[in-house]
């Protein structure tokens, strides 16, 4: 049996040449692009026929898991800015590729109407919805903490990162059946915020509180919710969001010494979605290079 020493699976990305990139970040323009599993996701059906709406599936973590339903048996619809336009499709190939049916939307999630329209429109897409993928973020690292997070920025990352994670799971719940799963992006941040990050990290530690809640809402329903918690992953938004002083030395001081993957992240999410975690619920797995959520 082929054993991998998980601190040199992946190489160390270039960072130093890396250049700081106008928000949101696109894949085209890292100088390392991140692994989503591309050559090494193998699919075994635990996803056979099931219908998934992933936001933020456009590039970095929502790619992965994109691809990997897909290769799953899973049809696959993302949501994208319009901005992310080139990432989405390129998602969607990779969606097609595995023989399952993709579609991109382009939306802003932080207005409730489109909210609501992107849920039906993926239910229309899809013939229905089993599998919910709340992975869509914003973040902006102010190095002066609380004094250079302007109101602005406060209520776009709270829009973003939770008004949209209420209005989607909402319109969603409404057409889901038994059986159906709702995976939440959270963040090593929720327990470990970092100053730079309060806003964002105040937003992720909300979504591991609504996860517990809606999970307990929704449990006599048969629809199991969970999250799933990153620590430093190499994506676009790294160098969209972060000065080149801060992600040049991303990831180093974890455990393992390095930052994770994209397709690190994907057979967590591939886990709470499948029926393999059918005794699951109100959980958050820790995906964070050996550092504890405490």
């Amino acid at each position: 049996m082929h054993m991998t020493d998980p601190t040199t699976r992946f190489p160390m990305p270039e960072r130093s040449g890396q250049p700081e990139l106008p928000h949101p970040g696109l894949t085209q323009d890292m100088v390392t692009a991140p692994d989503h599993g591309e050559n090494s996701y193998r699919g075994s059906g635990r996803l056979d026929g099931r219908k998934a709406l992933i936001t933020g599936g456009d590039s970095g973590i929502g790619r992965a898991v994109a691809l990997a339903f897909a290769r799953e048996g899973a049809d696959v619809v993302i949501a994208h800015l319009e901005a992310e336009a080139a990432d989405a499709q390129a998602t969607v190939e990779l969606i097609e590729s595995a023989g399952r049916s993709g579609r991109a939307i382009a939306c802003d999630i932080t207005d409730e109407a489109q909210c609501a329209s992107l849920v039906s429109a993926a239910v229309d897409t899809l013939g229905g919805l089993d599998i919910l993928v709340n992975n869509a973020a914003y973040q902006m690292a102010q190095n002066g903490g609380i004094s250079d997070i302007t109101t602005e920025q406060f209520d776009r990352v709270l829009k973003t990162n939770l008004y949209a994670l209420f209005w989607i799971s909402k319109a969603a719940v409404g057409v889901m059946k038994s059986g159906s799963t709702i995976v939440n992006t959270t963040s090593i941040q929720a327990s470990n915020p970092s100053p730079e990050l309060l806003d964002y990290a105040t937003t992720k530690a909300g979504i591991v509180a609504f996860t517990k809640g809606l999970s307990a809402d929704l449990a006599e329903r048969g629809i199991r919710v969970n999250a799933v918690a990153p620590g430093p992953i190499w994506t676009p938004l790294i160098p969209a969001t972060m000065p080149a002083s801060k992600f040049e030395k991303f990831g180093e001081t974890v455990p393992l010494g390095r930052p994770g993957q994209p397709a690190e992240l994907a057979p967590a999410y591939v886990f709470l979605a499948s029926d393999d975690s059918s005794y699951i619920t109100g959980e958050t797995i820790a995906v964070t290079g050996g550092t504890p959520m405490t």
